[in-house]
Formats: C-alpha cells, structure tokens, sequence
C-alpha cells in the first residue's frame, strides 16, 4: 500500500493524479486557514493603549511551516519540480494576498507596506518550498535508478 502511495504520479491514472494534486492545494489551504487568522491586523492591547499585538503567534507560524514542508516534501518525491509550488506555496499565499487586500490598515503611515510583506513573505515561503521539494526529489527511487545506470554507461562506477 506504501508503495502504491509513493509511487511517482505520472505513473497513476489521471483522476488519481488529479485527486491527490487537488488535495494537496486543499490541505496548504486549510493550513493557511487554521494556523493564521483571517484578519493580519494589530490590535491595542488595551483601550486607550499605545501598545499593540498581533494576532499572528510563534506556533501558527510553525505549525503552518511544518505542514506546508511536509505537503513539499510528499510532492517532490512525487511529482514534478514546479507542482509544489503551485500546490503548496501558491494557495497559501494568495489567501494571505486575499486577507491583506481585505483588511486594510489604519492610516498611520504604513498602509502602504503590505504589498511589501506579501512579497517577501510569499517569497521566502516559495524559496523554502522549491528547496525542500528539490532535496527530497533527490531520494525519489526512479531517479536514483536513472543516475545509477548513467554511471555504469560513463563507467564511473
């Protein structure tokens, strides 16, 4: 059964390829939603404050980080190289594009940064997931089977 669900998807039928790709998106969705809150917007710690917080917390960071490293990694060792970061990276930062778009900061000054958190928070997330795919697609069996027969060709071996 392990085997049937490791195996690369280009092996599997269509509806099966389709089926597990569409999960995935679904899951670093649901990620996205349960780790994070909707609304990304400090609020005062007290009425009358000038202290804020944040409704974003170090373990939904981290919770979110781990599941979407582990969609990457179960892509990379399945599928192609550019599908996790349509499957994985993109769902989660479109909805954090979404929430930020929605929600729009007080007029303080800093209204205008959130393009600029969007872009390198997506892009840090896209860079983590390329890589993580990248390194597990390394122990993808077929490929190590592949680079094991052109080294016997080169006589490398």
């Amino acid at each position: 059964m392990t085997e049937k669900l490791l195996r690369p998807l280009r092996t599997r039928p269509w509806p099966e390829r389709w089926l597990t790709r569409v999960l995935g998106a679904a899951l670093s969705c649901a990620a996205y939603l349960v780790c994070l809150p909707w609304d990304l917007r400090n609020r005062l710690e007290s009425p009358g404050s000038d202290v804020e917080t944040t409704p974003v917390t170090g373990m939904g960071v981290l919770a979110l980080a781990a599941v979407l490293l582990l969609l990457a990694v179960h892509f990379g060792l399945r599928d192609a190289l550019a599908w996790p970061l349509l499957l994985v990276a993109a769902p989660p930062a479109i909805l954090l594009y979404v929430s930020l778009r929605t929600h729009p900061d007080p007029a303080d000054g800093f209204a205008g940064v959130w393009p600029l958190t969007w872009a390198a928070v997506t892009l840090l997330g896209a860079t983590a997931v390329l890589t993580v795919s990248a390194v597990a697609r390394q122990f993808r069996p077929d490929l190590v089977d592949a680079m094991e027969e052109e080294r016997a060709l080169a006589g490398l071996r």
